[in-house]
């Protein structure tokens, strides 16, 4: 088996480049979320058209934990009392999931023509490594599954903050994070525990083990109030611009062709989760008087790291949406492969 060799230099820095521009652009434009939106949508263009892009492992692990960081500065003892209302949540986000997920399988089958078993994995809403390690064992279009996911994972990247700020008045802007910087020698202290705990958590092959890793610490630290005040937006804002590029990355090496080939079943798919993530923010904001930007972020089924990011962004509530979407992840577990058929079907 070859090595894995580490991106060379000259890559990194020129993805880098891209995702600043990028976030550069998105803010003067007054885009929603601009530190991920804008270095997402560049990225992805510029690895599409050819343009070879990568984020080494080492600074995406440590951008993970800065934003989990920043999501556990938003624990107090009033959040924590408020997990008693959760369940019902819970089951609303499970039944939004049943429909983002056989409903866009059927979509799928019907309107693009995939069989049975690549609808079905194309249309899991998350756990995308998961997902692509159940296609190898079966019939699936692998390639198809893996664009599919990708351009959804984007397009509800893009998507959702504009939800947010289209139903809600909360500020996308970014101009003004609320809350004093913490002190530099608590940053420093939780940073190194939360990359000791991430590194246990890693090693145990636990998903998103940094942002974990420094959500855990941080919410522990904050809920008990030996660490007040935020992360600070030198540490913050280079974090959220890397999580975008991150994502941008993922496209690199997929053709154009690739892509109008996937399109069509990535848009299905991602107007029927945003159907459903309002449907059911709707309703529980009316049951539990929760706010909407908080369940709409907690709703949405992107991924895990981005969502956090985008919660730790628009000031949503961090405990409540890291643990629906960890429920969203424990739940696809069982969920998808349920739906798998037992023998190979016909296509």
């Amino acid at each position: 088996m070859k090595p894995v060799l580490p991106p060379d230099p000259a890559t990194v820095l020129s993805t880098l480049a891209l995702g600043a521009a990028g976030a550069g652009v998105a803010y003067g434009l007054g885009v929603p979320a601009p530190f991920l939106t804008g270095p997402a949508a560049l990225v992805s263009a510029a690895s599409v058209t050819g343009l070879v892009t990568r984020v080494p492992l080492a600074l995406r692990d440590g951008c993970f934990l800065v934003i989990g960081l920043s999501m556990g500065t938003g624990i107090n003892p009033e959040v924590l009392a408020a997990a008693a209302s959760w369940p019902a949540s819970l089951v609303a986000l499970a039944l939004a999931l049943l429909v983002i997920f056989l409903g866009g399988a059927g979509a799928l089958r019907r309107w693009i023509g995939f069989d049975l078993v690549t609808a079905r994995l194309a249309a899991a809403p998350g756990h995308l490594s998961y997902v692509l390690s159940l296609s190898t064992e079966t019939r699936a279009d692998i390639a198809t599954v893996s664009v599919v996911q990708t351009l959804r994972v984007l397009t509800l990247t893009l998507l959702v903050p504009l939800v947010v700020a289209l139903m809600t008045d909360a500020d996308l802007t970014m101009t003004a994070r609320p809350g004093a910087p913490m002190a530099l020698w608590h940053l420093v202290g939780l940073t190194l525990l939360a990359a000791g705990t991430g590194a246990v958590l890693k090693r145990r092959n636990v998903p998103a083990a940094f942002l974990l890793g420094g959500m855990l610490v941080s919410s522990v630290s904050h809920g008990t109030g030996v660490t007040p005040g935020i992360v600070p937006d030198w540490a913050a804002i280079p974090s959220f611009t890397i999580m975008g590029t991150l994502i941008g990355t993922r496209f690199s090496g997929v053709t154009a062709g690739m892509i109008a080939r996937a399109l069509g079943a990535a848009l299905i798919l991602s107007a029927l989760a945003l159907l459903a993530t309002v449907a059911a923010a709707l309703a529980m904001h009316a049951v539990l008087i929760l706010p909407m930007t908080t369940l709409l972020i907690a709703y949405a089924p992107g991924g895990l790291e981005t969502m956090a990011a985008i919660s730790v962004m628009l000031e949503a509530d961090p405990a409540f949406v890291a643990f629906h979407h960890a429920f969203r992840l424990f739940l696809l577990t069982f969920l998808v492969p349920a739906f798998l058929p037992r023998t190979e079907p016909e296509t």
